[in-house]
């Protein structure tokens, strides 16, 4: 027995021995694997990463080019015109294709323009296509303070003018101006109005003549009215509306009560004008387009006019 044992040798080393190199290149082939989906994985990232930061990149990019092309847009369809000599708006609108006509044209140029879209001047610049942006320069802020300025010594004024004038009526209205003669009278054709003639009459007086109440009412509008220029409107106690317009200073306030005859500011060449001159005209309501004559109105009251 012990001989037979002694010839035989102990294989369990080798056997360790290669299960080690297998275990060792089993090591060594799974490290470059390891490697490689290392490598695959990282690589896979960064791409996935790139592609998820270049997504709101363009997006921006896109956006920017939408709103570029939208504000070109806008600046094509929004145009400029300046009023020219015997212009009026319905004929502008209707050269310049305006949709809507000379109503959306007005409406968009209502602060340009004033109360009464057929009072126009050359120069006046319109926006076409779009609303106009808000004047940031209003006279009326300096007639104002002028007027107030001037209150104190128009009340004066007043008084002196009304004891040295008529009384007008028996029936308590007046005329708005004293010795003054008519120049263009109500419902003259023209061009130049919106409404294809004129709205009231107009006194030629030289500037700073006083403008009387023609008759007892309370002020509803006084300050700056556009192609109007400065003006004063008055409803009257019948309820018709008297209105003075392009005058040169205010002497009443809106809200203020007046009697027939009192001064309610000085004849001017204010808003849409040749030269000095009252413009008048007698509403049923405060807004454009309800004018009556005001000749027959006033004869209607026991006025002599002209």
């Amino acid at each position: 027995m012990p001989a037979k044992g002694k010839h035989r040798r102990p294989k369990s080393q080798r056997l360790t021995r290669s299960i080690a190199v297998a275990g060792t290149g089993g090591a060594a082939l799974a490290l470059p694997l390891m490697g490689a989906a290392g490598a695959h994985a990282a690589t896979g990232q960064s791409v996935s990463e790139k592609a998820v930061q270049s997504v709101p990149v363009a997006a921006k990019t896109a956006t920017e080019k939408a709103t570029q092309k939208k504000g070109a847009a806008n600046t094509a369809t929004v145009r400029t015109y300046s009023v020219r000599a015997g212009d009026y708006l319905s004929k502008i609108a209707d050269e310049q294709h305006v949709t809507g006509g000379w109503k959306k044209l007005y409406s968009d140029n209502r602060e340009a323009v004033g109360s009464d879209p057929s009072l126009i001047h050359p120069g006046l610049k319109l926006t076409l296509g779009k609303k106009a942006a808000a004047r940031t320069e209003k006279p009326a802020s300096a007639d104002r303070s002028t007027s107030s300025e001037k209150s104190s010594s128009s009340s004066d004024t007043t008084t002196a003018t009304r004891s040295g004038e008529s009384a007008g009526s028996s029936s308590g209205f007046t005329l708005p101006v004293s010795g003054a003669t008519v120049g263009t009278g109500y419902h003259v054709a023209g061009s130049m109005w919106s409404s294809g003639y004129h709205t009231g009459v107009d006194f030629v007086v030289p500037t700073g003549t006083p403008l009387k109440a023609v008759g007892a009412g309370t002020v509803v509008s006084a300050g700056w009215g556009g192609a109007y220029g400065n003006q004063v409107v008055i409803k009257l106690a019948d309820g018709y509306y008297a209105q003075y317009a392009h005058l040169s200073s205010l002497s009443v306030s809106s809200g203020q009560t007046v009697t027939e005859g009192q001064q309610v500011g000085l004849s001017g060449a204010t808003g849409n004008v040749t030269g000095p001159h009252l413009h008048f005209e007698i509403r049923t309501t405060p807004d454009y387009g309800s004018d009556v004559d005001p000749v027959a109105y006033l004869r209607s009251k026991g006025v002599a006019v002209g």
